[in-house]
């Protein structure tokens, strides 16, 4: 990425389309969200440091499965917040930045800063998207109309997630025409959610990058997740790892913005423990705010569910396409090898063969792309 500055438009873009395109709104009142309650004086005694990510599980997952989720995502999460000169941990300040930052999440949608808009083009875009009628050189002009998006789509189109071809795709008709409307659907989505992941590093520089990277190969998988293992809706699926990875940026912009103000250093460890803790429950009011439905809700509640709860569909393949899209992201940075995805995948137990192929079709897509 070129830019770090964030860009507050494309945020609202993001919101409101990634809802309409799914088909996930929600008639009436949105799900009530409990905000998580700051911390007391009492609570924030214990140093951020000491917060591991939370790894919920189905009543069914094998304790392999959990240990493995767990190592790949302390692994991402070292990969993205790496540091060479990291501050102290143990002063006071840092929990007392940590619990300004839950307090200013606990809210997060109130924050106009963060708070998502409507944009003005989406009503014409679902239109046309959701429209048998609507010819492939109608929908092209109208993504064509926003140079931003139709350069974003062109990028993601020939990437490694979404190249159908070995031929490069140079123009919005040819990408209709071999993408379909259910494939523009979602490289559309990811389209528009892709400047929002344009960060300031704060002095991670690779944050921003490695969060996008997590986010599309989570999409991917959870998408053949739904399909292969679940009876739910791939679409729904997709949106709520976009969500997970657009909530993860969220909380780092407040945590930066805060270390900032007071002209500190952030700890990464004290970044880990707030994006782990923070990112679902952010998620939740997020959705909450776009008046997404129930199941949606539900699935993010799953990711913060207690060890042998069991989960919804939805929820299952958001958890295992964050798993799958860490893994990617390893092997990809070479941090980890075919051989240990492989015993990570095993970890799965009678499901390993299913993750196993989802593996396999993301390989065969990315070496398809790749050749000449």
């Amino acid at each position: 990425m070129t830019t770090l500055q964030i860009v507050c438009l494309a945020l609202a873009v993001s919101a409101l389309t990634l809802a309409l395109i799914f088909g996930v709104f929600r008639s009436g009142k949105p799900p009530a969200v409990a905000a998580a309650p700051p911390s007391t004086p009492a609570q924030s005694a214990r140093p951020a440091a000491a917060v591991a990510p939370a790894v919920p599980a189905t009543q069914d997952e094998p304790p392999e499965e959990l240990n493995a989720r767990f190592e790949a995502t302390h692994r991402l999460q070292l990969l993205a917040l790496s540091s060479e000169a990291a501050p102290p941990a143990d002063s006071p300040v840092h929990e007392e930045i940590a619990s300004k930052v839950r307090w200013t999440l606990a809210t997060i949608t109130d924050k106009p800063n963060y708070a998502p808009r409507r944009p003005l083009l989406l009503p014409r875009l679902v239109q046309a998207m959701n429209n048998d009628d609507v010819s492939r050189r109608e929908l092209a002009r109208i993504i064509a109309s926003d140079p931003g998006l139709a350069a974003g789509l062109f990028r993601l189109a020939n990437s490694p997630f979404y190249r159908v071809s070995p031929t490069p795709i140079e123009s919005l008709d040819r990408a209709v025409a071999l993408l379909g409307i259910e494939g523009m659907r979602s490289l559309v989505a990811a389209a528009l959610m892709q400047p929002v992941f344009k960060v300031d590093g704060g002095g991670f520089p690779r944050f921003g990058d490695i969060v996008w990277q997590h986010t599309l190969a989570s999409a991917s998988a959870a998408e053949s997740h739904a399909v292969m293992l679940e009876t739910t809706d791939p679409f729904a699926a997709q949106l709520l790892a976009l969500m997970m990875g657009l909530s993860t940026i969220v909380v780092f912009r407040v945590a930066i913005d805060e270390y900032q103000g007071r002209h500190l250093a952030p700890h990464p460890r004290v970044l880990r423990a707030l994006i782990d803790s923070q990112s679902a429950p952010v998620a939740r009011q997020i959705a909450a705010s776009w008046q997404l439905s129930e199941r949606v809700n539900a699935a993010l509640v799953d990711q913060t569910a207690p060890q042998g709860s069991k989960l919804t569909s939805l929820g299952r393949s958001l958890q295992f396409g964050r798993f799958l899209g860490a893994l990617a992201v390893l092997h990809q940075q070479q941090v980890l090898d075919d051989e240990a995805v492989s015993a990570a995948l095993r970890t799965g137990g009678s499901l390993a063969p299913a993750y196993e192929r989802i593996w396999a079709k993301r390989a065969a897509l990315q070496n398809e792309a790749h050749r000449p």
